[in-house]
């Protein structure tokens, strides 16, 4: 039973930068960090007289992505104009997907290793790819409010995520955030990076509020200017304390006049909310089928091709570490989040000593640390799977006899220091 008197209601739009060299539909590059203005050309400024050319590659990535979030992938999908303006968008209107998008209907199991909310599937209503507006900055110096804006981002391949308001908390909506991220970096399709803008968040969030009555809803809000997942689970748990007391100072419900969706941003150093603007609805777009591009279809062999390709995702791994090599989930969800290449170190691992436990320590303990402070992956670790298989069983046999000084008896060849007798591949760089 609910130990407030309302229900948070939120859903989350992720807009995922893709790993592509070139644009959506020209050749520009997508190369962050260069000069502002310098990655344009009249195709993705929207001169007159240009024609833009779908990236195929793109498109793939997409695709890839879509077919991992269990989407229902159509044979026939189309492009849209959707028009707005805004200052870091020249042409006016942006190239998205409206009525037939590349994906639908999809899902994302979340849960939580601590076990704080039980384990849930978070709907997916659409995945759908379109070009990245420009960016905006704003220098408020010495009294001034100048807009610069940069438009080498401008027609970046972009995979907008929405997902079904199932979400109930912020730690749920954290928690759904963090696993799409690391399906993102499992596919290799985004470095969702979103401090360079790569991954961005915009999060909905209403409240049901619990009356003699019956349930009855507040406005929805979307929360924009979010730079961390931290900051979007304190954003939502800002918000729905403020939807409260707004609702209990107006009692303004949902579809009733001036219970329209509003847009408001999150001020992080002050850990508030801020109103931009009220919401367009999907008419004020004034959407229409792009005239310059062709639809794309795609036949149920590409997709089954696809989902081929996709490899073990990160729940199949999490679950098979646990059922196979009996660690608990907490630890299977350290090991998984690291990266393909730290979970197939431990698999090695734990098949080499033959227990599973004892590699999950050696990893989160001594192998994580010293990755840590090297500042270096585990394709470059010094210190092979096989090499500490032999180690720990060792250990577990309980003959595990160094000599002072020599060379290291798991045969990796490193000098041994003398006191405690451990490889120097721990100590220092090789």
């Amino acid at each position: 039973m609910s130990t407030t008197p309302y229900d948070i209601v939120i859903g989350l739009e992720v807009h995922v930068q893709l790993l592509t060299r070139s644009k959506l539909f020209c050749r520009c590059s997508t190369r962050f960090g260069a000069p502002p203005n310098t990655q344009t050309c009249p195709v993705c400024i929207g001169m007159p007289g240009t024609l833009p050319v779908m990236n195929r590659e793109a498109f793939q990535l997409a695709l890839r992505t879509a077919v991992a979030l269990n989407c229902e992938i159509p044979e026939f999908t189309k492009w849209d104009r959707k028009q707005y303006y805004y200052p870091d968008l020249p042409k006016a209107y942006q190239i998205s997907q409206f009525d037939l998008p590349l994906s639908r209907e999809g899902w994302l199991e979340i849960r939580d290793p601590k076990a704080a909310f039980e384990p849930k599937r978070v709907g997916i209503i659409r995945a759908h790819l379109e070009e990245d507006a420009g960016k905006s900055m704003h220098d408020e110096v010495a009294g001034k409010a100048d807009i610069r804006i940069d438009l080498n981002r401008a027609g970046t391949p972009q995979l907008e995520i929405v997902s079904q308001p199932h979400l109930r908390t912020p730690l749920e909506a954290r928690a759904y955030l963090d696993e799409l991220k690391l399906l993102l970096m499992y596919l290799n399709v985004s470095d969702c990076n979103m401090q360079e803008g790569s991954l961005r968040v915009d999060a909905n969030i209403n409240l049901h509020v619990h009356t003699p009555q019956g349930k009855i809803a507040t406005p929805i809000v979307e929360v924009k200017n979010m730079n961390s997942f931290r900051a979007v689970e304190r954003a939502l748990a800002f918000e729905a304390a403020r939807h409260y007391d707004v609702w209990l100072e107006t009692g303004r419900k949902l579809g009733e006049p001036g219970g329209h969706k509003t847009t408001r941003g999150w001020d992080d150093q002050a850990q508030v909310t801020r109103p931009q603007r009220q919401k367009e609805d999907s008419s004020d777009y004034r959407y229409f089928p792009d005239p310059d591009l062709v639809p794309v279809l795609v036949t149920p062999e590409e997709v089954a091709r696809v989902r081929a390709s996709l490899g073990e995702l990160p729940a199949v791994i999490r679950g098979r570490l646990q059922e196979i090599y009996g660690i608990e989930a907490y630890d299977a969800e350290v090991i998984v989040n690291q990266g393909r290449g730290l979970a197939a170190y431990f698999t090695a691992l734990a098949e080499a000593c033959g227990d599973g436990k004892r590699a999950s320590n050696w990893i989160q303990q001594d192998v994580l640390r010293t990755l840590n402070e090297r500042g270096i992956g585990i394709e470059v670790f010094p210190v092979s799977s096989a090499a500490l298989g032999n180690c720990c069983s060792l250990c577990n046999a309980g003959i595990w006899t160094i000599p002072a000084h020599g060379t290291c008896s798991t045969r990796c060849s490193l000098p041994l220091n003398p006191s405690p007798p451990r490889c120097r591949a721990w100590e220092s760089p090789v």
